[in-house]
């Protein structure tokens, strides 16, 4: 499925006419984002989501993200308290930014998982 990206004074939208593939739950969650910048220097940010689907997120940032870039997203999880059995945070969900809009001076960033949530 292509997504094409529109260029608005909103900032970049997904094309209204694409379906969503799964619904969106409405959730604030705590995540580690990763990747690099636009002078190309690696960041780690904790972020968190606005939304969640099996397919991607709504995210906020500081950092300025580009179309088609992949990120990696982390869930911290809390400490165990005697059992190493349970693992500090997710493994990576790696995703592709689809969507760039402005919120007043918060960044919302559409993002696409490169494979679905089970």
């Amino acid at each position: 499925m292509a997504i094409r990206l529109d260029q608005s004074k909103e900032g970049t939208r997904v094309d209204s006419s694409e379906s969503r593939r799964s619904s969106r739950i409405r959730i604030q969650v705590p995540v580690f984002l990763r990747g690099s910048d636009a002078s190309g220097a690696e960041f780690i940010e904790l972020t968190k989501t606005l939304n969640i689907s099996a397919t991607g997120a709504c995210i906020t940032a500081v950092h300025l993200l580009r179309p088609d870039q992949t990120v990696h997203l982390t869930i911290p999880a809390p400490s165990p308290a005697a059992s190493s059995l349970i693992p500090s945070e997710t493994p990576p969900i790696v995703a592709k930014v689809r969507r760039l809009d402005f919120l007043g001076e918060i960044r919302l960033f559409g993002l696409e998982f490169l494979h679905p949530l089970e």
